[in-house]
């Protein structure tokens, strides 16, 4: 039985310290909203005259829960071709990054090969190029070397989102200051789920849980995109 894990390292690969800067610094730029913010969600539902700016969609650090409820260990459908992820049409940061984890979070070796996937994820990056983080998205894919590996046993792998919500941090510091919001409009949303694998003769596969935190850019005159991958998670 045969199993690659998706998370290998690349950083032996060149530019592989310029990866790790990117994301670095897309890791800083959140933090440095978290810490210039200071939530929004007790700013808007405060009582007194302030109104909501209608621009700025409300913040809850409740969980959002999936429409359907995941199993506990999903499994792929093993006569099934995976399809490219393509990004929904949507204003909403929680349900674009539920959307975009399970896009990161899958796989099909069997219909496609390792720069296509990659192409694919690229276009749910944001244009703007200041807070667009390609390097934080491909180090999710695998190596182009370590794909031939797993294309080589039919391996794939689907997601399924538990809940997503924004991290308490993101809306404690929208708090001190909403406004600073309205510079990037890149939200911090953590989700959480499932990846199912599975291979040529495991159609059962294996399963684990997932867990990231993704910024997400939702301007309110366009639909969202993805600015990156978070370095650590944010609870």
């Amino acid at each position: 039985m045969q199993r690659f894990l998706t998370s290998a390292s690349r950083s032996g690969e060149p530019g592989g310290a310029s990866r790790v800067r990117r994301r670095a610094l897309l890791g800083t730029a959140v933090l440095v909203l978290l810490v210039a913010l200071a939530g929004l969600a007790a700013y808007l539902t405060r009582d007194g005259s302030a109104t909501p700016n209608p621009h700025v969609p409300q913040l809850s650090s409740a969980p959002f829960p999936s429409t359907a409820p995941a199993a506990s260990s999903p499994t792929p459908p093993a006569g099934e071709r995976g399809k490219l992820p393509v990004a929904p049409s949507t204003r909403d940061p929680i349900t674009f990054a539920k959307a975009a984890a399970v896009a990161l979070w899958s796989y099909d070796t069997r219909a496609y090969s390792q720069p296509v996937l990659e192409a694919a994820l690229h276009r749910w990056l944001t244009g703007e190029a200041q807070y667009a983080d390609a390097a934080s998205v491909d180090a999710l894919v695998p190596s182009p070397v370590l794909w031939g590996r797993m294309a080589d046993s039919g391996q794939f792998a689907i997601a399924t989102v538990t809940e997503a919500h924004f991290p308490d941090s993101f809306t404690r510091a929208l708090q001190a200051d909403p406004g600073a919001l309205t510079q990037a409009y890149v939200y911090a949303v953590t989700v959480s789920g499932r990846q199912a694998i599975a291979w040529n003769g495991a159609a059962a596969g294996g399963g684990e849980d997932r867990v990231t935190t993704l910024a997400v850019q939702c301007r309110p005159s366009q639909p969202c995109a993805l600015a990156g991958v978070l370095p650590a998670v944010a609870p």
